[in-house]
């Protein structure tokens, strides 16, 4: 496994490295030692990403260019994913709210759902199979082809010409498609509830507004900030840490959204429980 260390670190900070030659082959199959190797290269090329923010030349052209990738070409899985959701939530909910005579309080069960978790969570899964795979695949192929070599050759810092860039764009865009498909499940909610169970549009419009609050709001805004992040740095690290050719583009994708999705789901539920004291959310 490849990695970026620090330029005062010369390589010697390498666990990874450190394992492959000081440790026996039986010790690499020890999962705690893979973690441990794995944390360290992406805690090293965090920090490449961040000192690299400091200094220029900065990249704002590759930086819209990812926007638009990441942003534009992910709308249509996002929206459509936050359409039939919210569809579905109230197909399945209804029924159940109306044997307790809360029907009239599905636009809050929907928005409520939507907007401090499934939105969030589910636009992160779709981006990171989307664009999580995209990035490492085209990370991996320049490795693969010594594309990074040459620009480390040329003088040009890969960190701040390809991380840094599609970091930036993922933290940026997430939130708004977090939004978009908000938006579009609730619209989903309130069809299923109007056409299939015959409520009318003004009542679950006026229960959806009850149900939000500004603090619903800011927790589902803040969520996909972390997650865009988590996926970057997954996608970006796996990228650059390919090795083994094209077989090992392909390994690298696999890993790249395999490991991102799982990070989403866990800091779903640390970051929900943050929010939930600092905000004092939580209590429909």
């Amino acid at each position: 496994m490849a990695a970026i260390c620090l330029p005062f670190c010369a390589g010697r900070c390498n666990l990874t490295l450190f394992f492959k030659e000081a440790l026996p082959t039986r010790f690499l199959m020890n999962p705690l030692l893979r973690f441990i190797a794995e944390l360290q290269d992406v805690s090293l090329l965090l920090w490449r990403s961040i000192v690299s923010l400091r200094h220029g030349p900065r990249y704002f052209a590759e930086t819209l260019r990812q926007m638009d990738m990441i942003g534009v070409g992910s709308l249509p899985i996002v929206l459509l994913t936050g359409f039939f959701t919210g569809g579905v939530l109230v197909l399945q909910t209804y029924p159940t709210l109306e044997y307790y005579s809360l029907q009239n309080e599905s636009g809050r069960s929907v928005a409520t759902s939507l907007i401090r978790e499934l939105g969030p969570v589910l636009s992160a899964l779709m981006v990171s199979g989307r664009i999580g795979s995209a990035i490492a695949a085209e990370l991996g192929s320049m490795v693969v082809s010594q594309q990074i070599e040459a620009m480390r050759a040329l003088g040009t810092d890969p960190i701040r010409k390809l991380v840094v860039p599609r970091i930036t764009a993922l933290i940026m865009m997430l939130p708004l498609l977090t939004v978009a498909a908000d938006i579009f499940g609730l619209i989903g909610g309130g069809i299923v509830a109007n056409y299939i169970y015959g409520q009318d549009i003004h009542v679950f419009s006026e229960s959806v507004r009850n149900g939000i609050s500004t603090k619903d709001i800011i927790a589902g805004m803040v969520k996909p900030i972390f997650f865009g992040f988590i996926i970057g740095l997954v996608a970006c690290h796996k990228g650059l840490s390919t090795s083994g050719g094209t077989v090992g583009v392909g390994r690298s994708v696999t890993n790249s959204v395999v490991t991102a999705s799982i990070w989403v789901i866990i800091f779903d539920f640390f970051l929900a429980k943050a929010l939930q004291y600092l905000l004092d959310i939580g209590r429909i």
